[in-house]
């Protein structure tokens, strides 16, 4: 299955919205999958993981400053069965 989130022609401002929210979305989950329960490998892997989403979020901001008027965007999401 396919779900088309985003798809269209954005100003910089927009792109730089919608990218952001959905990087701090993802930031979020893997903040609140760290529980008292967790095994430290579990909390180790999602700290790696926040890291790095928080590292391209920085990347992100950067090229922006630097950006065009507009951008086309599409962000798609492909679900498969495991």
């Amino acid at each position: 299955m396919q779900i088309n989130l985003i798809q269209g022609e954005f100003s910089a401002a927009d792109t730089a919205a919608l990218i952001e929210q959905m990087l701090q979305i993802k930031i979020r989950f893997h903040e609140k999958k760290i529980s008292v329960n967790s095994s430290e490998e579990d909390i180790k892997s999602r700290e790696t993981k926040i890291k790095r989403l928080q590292e391209e979020l920085a990347n992100f901001r950067r090229q922006m400053l630097q950006s065009a008027s507009s951008y086309h965007l599409e962000a798609i999401c492909n679900l498969d069965k495991r």
